[in-house]
């Protein structure tokens, strides 16, 4: 059972990583960025390519998997999501999807259709003897990530100038933009920012999901889920989202693997039916 629920929380917190960044856009923007999937998978090939063909080493990779998912990221929200910020939900629905397809198209152009290769650095690899538990060491990095990250968020939106600035975009961009604070620009930097934290978790995830072009929409469902469970637009509700979802995935498996993943829609559905707004809904970005 410690086992098990070991792995299921190191698998919610790589959930976290990836699905923070979107709810931190879904929450500021109201946009229903559909491709967040596609910048964690680029931050993954981006990590692949960094240590493959380039020959870095695996903590090098994971900053330039941040910045990659994020400039594309960039790059995007510039060309076409600004576009639709003020648009349908549906209009912003058919064009991240078919952001997705893009990108899993051109994935399996330049990388072809196969599971990428990958080996964890020595530091990462095998177990530690834990309070007489035998523990992956990077499962303990995994979580170790989530919780620098989650106090990182939280210290950065609660007690920063960039924080307050975007509690208030959220609160009203009217009132935001009279006061001065330049929402486009915000939505700019805080829209690349969540793609890098995508691309981040991207990366670690190639040592326990592995990497695909179709990873983009394999995990998008789960993804959509923190969110959806935990509150779009928070910080710790995703958090305890995730850490649900990893813990019921992971124990389902195991102890039920005729089910498997169809428990984690189960406790999506109870959960969002008792909180249909998330088990903590927004207030700020706390």
């Amino acid at each position: 059972m410690a086992i098990v629920l070991f792995d299921g929380v190191a698998y919610g917190m790589l959930l976290f990583l990836i699905g923070v960044g979107l709810s931190i856009t879904m929450g500021l923007m109201n946009f229903v960025n559909l491709a967040h999937g596609a910048f964690a998978m680029a931050g993954g090939y981006a990590a692949s390519l960094a240590m493959q063909h380039w020959g870095l080493g695996f903590f090098p990779a994971l900053a330039m998997a941040f910045i990659a998912a994020a400039a594309i990221g960039a790059g995007l929200e510039f060309l076409f999501f600004r576009r639709l910020y003020r648009s349908h939900p549906l209009d912003q629905v058919l064009l991240s999807i078919g952001v997705v397809f893009v990108a899993i198209s051109v994935a399996t152009y330049l990388f072809g259709p196969s599971m990428q290769a990958f080996s964890l650095p020595p530091s990462l690899d095998g177990r530690v003897n834990l309070l007489g538990l035998e523990l992956g060491r990077y499962r303990l990095f995994l979580i170790a990530s989530g919780l620098v990250v989650l106090a990182a968020l939280l210290l950065a939106l609660n007690k920063t100038r960039y924080g307050a600035m975007v509690r208030a975009a959220v609160d009203n961009q009217r009132v935001a933009a009279g006061m001065g604070i330049h929402v486009q620009r915000l939505f700019f930097l805080t829209f690349s920012f969540g793609c890098g934290l995508a691309g981040l978790g991207g990366a670690l995830s190639l040592g326990l999901l592995g990497l695909e072009p179709s990873f983009a929409l394999k995990y998008l469902i789960y993804f959509l889920i923190v969110v959806c469970v935990g509150g779009a637009g928070t910080i710790s509700g995703p958090f305890l989202a995730a850490l649900l979802v990893g813990i019921v995935d992971v124990a389902g498996k195991y102890y039920l693997p005729g089910a498997g993943a169809f428990l984690v829609y189960v406790v999506m559905v109870l959960t969002l039916l008792v909180r249909p707004h998330g088990l903590i809904p927004r207030k700020g970005l706390a």
